[in-house]
Parts: C-alpha cells; structure tokens; sequence
C-alpha cells in the first residue's frame, strides 16, 4: 500500500483517461478510483488493517489502481473523503431506522437532492438485505416466532441477522436444533432471492423489494463464530460437543477460529501465567513478532524480568520469519488456552456469562 502523501498524493503511473484531463474536481472518477484515493489518503497502516476485510481479487484491484493514481488534488480528495462521510452518515441512519428514516433526516440536513442522491448510491446495496423488517425486533420475540420453524429457514434468519442478536436467539431455540442450525449456518455459502422470497411468504411478511437477482452471500464458518462468541458458554459448549459427533472437521474448523491469538488479553494475569507454564519458549518468541504491542505487553507483565528479557533478546536474534510459523505457534498456543480452559484451569470470559468466577 502506498504510504499517504502528506499532500495527499500517490506514487506510480498515471491512468489514462486521468493524466492530463483537467483539474481532479472535474473528473468523473469511477468507484475503484474513489477506493484508490481514499485508501491512499488514509495512509499505508489503516489501509493495510482495511485491506484484511478485503477478497484477494479486490486487494489486487485496488492495489492496481492506487498503482496508477497521479498527483491527486486537494479538492478531489475532499471530495472523496466528503462522500464517504455523507454515505457512512446514510448507513448509519439506516441501520437505526430504515430507509424512510434515513431519507427524512438527510433531506432536513442536506436538502431533497441531496438526500436522494446518497440514497441512491446505497440503495442496490441495501435492498438486498433480507429480514430488515425483523432487524430491530426483540430477540424475545423473534425466538417465539421463528422457533417452530425448519432449522434450514432458522439458520438463514440468524445469518442475516447482527450477530448479537443471532447469539441471543440461538441460546434461546431447544437444545436439540441449537447445533443443527449452527451447521447449517457455518455450511451455507450463497442463497438464491427465490428461497429468501419464500422464506419470507412462509413467516407471512415481506420486504419492500429486492433490488436485484444477485446471489447473495451469508453465513459461513465465520458467521457463525462470531454468533457463537456472543453467547454463554454452556450453549457454546453443548453446540461443540454436538458438531463434534455430527462433522468433526467442521467442528475442528470452528474451535480454531473461536479464539484467536491475539484474544489472549482476555485473559486475567493469573490464567496468562498458566499458559506461559505450558508454552515452549520458541514458540511464544515466534508468536509475539507479528502481534502489536498491547499483546506483547500483556505477556511480558506476566513474567520475571529474567524472562521476559530473554523472550526479547530471543525475538531480536531470530530475524524475519515466515508468516505460516508464526501462524503455526500462535495456533499451539491458542491449543494449549483451549486445552487448559476446558480442564477447568483457566477461564476465558464470553458475552453473556456472569463475570464473576469463584
């Protein structure tokens, strides 16, 4: 990523089309353009977190047209920048209220014009989104209504829905769909609008429309972890147990992206000194080089000054790694936290537990 400009340029070739066309305010920029000037004006270590979020194929698209931008003018970059800001305060306002809301507020702040333009740009985006109308309803509710459903009409509810909310829901169906709907949310992959349509008609509601015939993508292992991190540990506990017996690989998959490494700063000072014990030293050197220094700090409070300066000395002396070792001990780790949690030696905190531990 190239590192912003404090004038808010970017380095490489210019594209055609763009070099030479007049002053950047004039430009009509296409949507890829506006993503290169903005990442470019954050700077080279927000850009990089975004680029995390980001496919490998939009990575390298992006990455390519930030590779062509010019000098970028003061008034193009506030144009982007202003943009941005107008359809996050869109978003924002739609999420809270719907799209009339939205539309109301933005026509009192910005006028008619305006507020139908922003609008516009979001709206293939959010029309897609199905279940809006059960969006801010009561998790209470929504558990009575949906729970004498089909598992596979369950999941594809939860999928759609803030994982908070799904996790609230999940925690309250009977324990014998819990796990079943928990699978089919971490194997659904693309839903048709036909099905999502149907759906619909079966829970006898609707939604104003969807906007196109675009396949659209929910669930998955990570929806699914992030539902199960938000709820008690029992029902995490019993859901695990369950897809352990029904697909193990699943299963395998699930637990290893439920706690990451870099969550160990969940961990009070005592449960962090019991996994040191249990850490080979070469592997806790190999897992700090890449984490930032709240995590590292966390790990060197919690040993002697003897050791934590050899741990130092060793991460100096052992040089640029590849990323798949660091990977590979931060995994034996977060194994060992995983090991030493379910004998009832550490606990690691979850949303929705009594904090209390006794």
């Amino acid at each position: 990523m190239a590192e912003a400009r404090k004038g808010g340029g970017g380095g490489g070739q210019a594209a055609p089309g763009i070099a030479g066309s007049g002053r950047a305010g004039k430009r009509q920029l296409t949507g890829r353009q506006k993503a290169a000037i903005f990442l470019v004006t954050l700077g080279s270590d927000v850009s990089a977190e975004i680029f995390k979020y980001l496919r490998e194929d939009e990575i390298e698209q992006l990455t390519f047209e930030i590779a062509r931008l010019d000098k970028v003018e003061a008034d193009e970059k506030d144009k982007v920048l202003l943009e941005f800001q107008e359809m996050m305060m869109a978003q924002g306002f739609i999420s809270t209220g719907g799209i009339d809301y939205a539309r109301d507020v933005l026509e009192r702040a910005l006028g008619s014009q305006k507020a139908v333009d922003i609008i516009n740009r979001l709206t293939s985006s959010l029309q897609v989104r199905p279940f809006d109308f059960i969006r801010r309803t009561d998790p209470t509710h929504l558990v009575n209504f949906i729970q004498g459903e089909h598992p596979q009409t369950i999941a594809l509810i939860l999928a759609f829905l803030d994982a908070n909310k799904s996790a609230q829901i999940l925690a309250n169906l009977p324990h014998e769909v819990q796990a079943d709907v928990a699978k089919r949310i971490a194997l659904m992959q693309r839903t048709s609008p036909d099905i999502l349509r149907e759906v619909e008609r079966v829970l006898e509601r609707k939604l104003s429309t969807l906007a196109s015939d675009d396949y659209t993508t929910a669930g998955g292992v990570d929806a699914i972890v992030e539902i199960l991190n938000s709820v008690d540990r029992s029902t995490e506990k019993a859901i695990i147990e369950q897809l352990e017996e029904d697909d193990p690989e699943l299963a395998e998959e699930i637990k290893k992206r439920m706690f990451v490494f870099e969550d160990i700063v969940l961990l009070d000072d005592r449960s962090i000194q019991k996994v040191m014990r249990e850490v080979d030293q070469q592997d806790l050197a190999k897992a700090l080089k890449s984490v930032d220094a709240e995590v590292q700090d966390k790990i060197f409070r919690n040993m002697s000054k003897r050791a934590s300066s050899m741990l130092r000395e060793d991460m100096d002396f052992m040089g640029p790694i590849r990323v798949k070792d660091v990977d590979e001990a931060q995994q034996k780790i977060v194994n060992i936290i995983r090991k030493l949690e379910e004998s009832g030696e550490i606990v690691v905190a979850r949303a929705g537990e009594d904090q209390l531990v006794v």
